[in-house]
């Protein structure tokens, strides 16, 4: 890794002690977890998804030893001490609950959205506490390389006070097929994390107001494909999270410009950067401090990328938080309102006015 200027753009695995039993079999699990896992030095033990022969067929790549039957029978296996949850949001509550049941499993990790409503997600976050067992949800754009840096960056107070802060995504997402059967879209599967990410750096919002309109890409019936929201936080920072999952035609011929920008205003600097997602390369972050770098621009680098290097971060602050009975990074606790959040972006969508967060419940 070069010049990173004394910031820490990945984590420190400190823990690799428990023994991982992975749900699911798809792309996110094949391609993010598991090649991140094997990265890392995590012991998975076993895997188990829908279809069996699906699980197996990842197990032979990644050389995991056990495929279970079910996703009931890998939680029921006895060696089992973190559930790792990548499976339909529809699906995710009964099988968390499940696990926590479980005497052997010490700690869930679950895809985000946690729920399909912020009342389920509130009562798995009281079932987790009921249980006494940690429950972490997969934010994982707050371990993007570039995310880390900003966060940093800001801490160190080298742009001062923030003043605005814009996410401004032009790319086109992979949506699973079951999200078909959903009536919620962009907002609750890809902006969401943004409106997170912007909650990391920034805190809670007092307000949001979202706009949104179909995307002509998009053949199964949906509202929010395309989505723009503006929050305003209590610190007096505004913040922009635009989702244009349309992007532009795709077909032969056509250049594809793809991407994902991003930029933080400050009263004594600006940082920009950019999502490698889209693209499959790492993210990049250059910024100009008049306290820091004489006005200059300044661009720490790195070799990693959110996909698949960001999951290392989200599975070790979860052994972390097992190994040393402290809460987890990633808590459920915090992503109900992160879930609170999206509510309310919904709730402006259908009354088309502003909602403070104040009018979302969290219990």
């Amino acid at each position: 890794m070069a010049n990173t200027s004394g910031f820490e753009p990945d984590v420190t695995v400190r823990v690799r002690d428990y023994r991982i039993g992975c749900i699911g079999a798809g792309m996110i699990m094949a391609d993010c977890h598991l090649a991140a896992y094997a990265k890392a030095g995590f012991t998975v033990a076993a895997i188990a998804s829908r279809t069996k022969a699906h699980a197996q067929a990842v197990a032979d790549r990644w050389n995991i030893a056990t495929v279970h039957d079910s996703p009931e029978q890998l939680i029921e296996d006895p060696q089992i001490e973190i559930v790792d949850l990548a499976f339909p949001p529809d699906r995710q509550p009964a099988l968390i609950r499940h696990a926590l049941r479980q005497p052997h499993v010490k700690a869930v990790l679950t895809q985000k959205p946690l729920a399909l409503s912020l009342a389920e997600a509130i009562a798995l976050r009281e079932d987790a506490r009921a249980a006494g067992k940690i429950l972490s949800v997969n934010q994982n754009m707050r371990y993007d390389q570039s995310m880390r840096v900003l966060k940093q960056i800001i801490e160190r107070g080298d742009l001062g006070e923030i003043v605005f802060a814009q996410i401004d995504m032009h790319a086109i997402p992979h949506w699973q097929p079951f999200l078909a059967g959903y009536d919620r879209l962009t907002l609750s599967n890809m902006a969401v994390h943004h409106l997170d990410v912007l909650r990391f750096l920034f805190g809670d919002p007092d307000e949001i107001t979202t706009l949104a309109r179909t995307d002509p890409r998009t053949a199964f019936a949906h509202t929010d494909g395309i989505t723009v929201s503006t929050l305003k936080f209590p610190s007096g920072v505004m913040a922009v999270s635009l989702e244009d999952v349309w992007s532009g035609p795709r077909e032969e011929g056509y250049e594809d410009d793809q991407h994902i920008r991003w930029r933080v205003d400050g009263t004594q600097g600006v940082a920009r950067g950019t999502i490698g997602w889209p693209k499959g390369v790492p993210s990049t972050l250059e910024y100009a401090s008049t306290v820091a770098t004489g006005g200059k621009w300044v661009s720490p680098t790195w070799d990693t990328m959110w996909f698949p290097d960001a999951f290392i971060g989200v599975m070790e602050q979860l052994q972390y938080a097992v190994k040393t009975g402290t809460p987890p990074a990633l808590t459920v606790a915090d992503n109900v309102r992160t879930m609170a959040l999206v509510e309310a972006g919904y709730r402006s969508i259908a009354e088309r006015r502003t909602v403070r967060l104040a009018e979302i419940p969290t219990g």
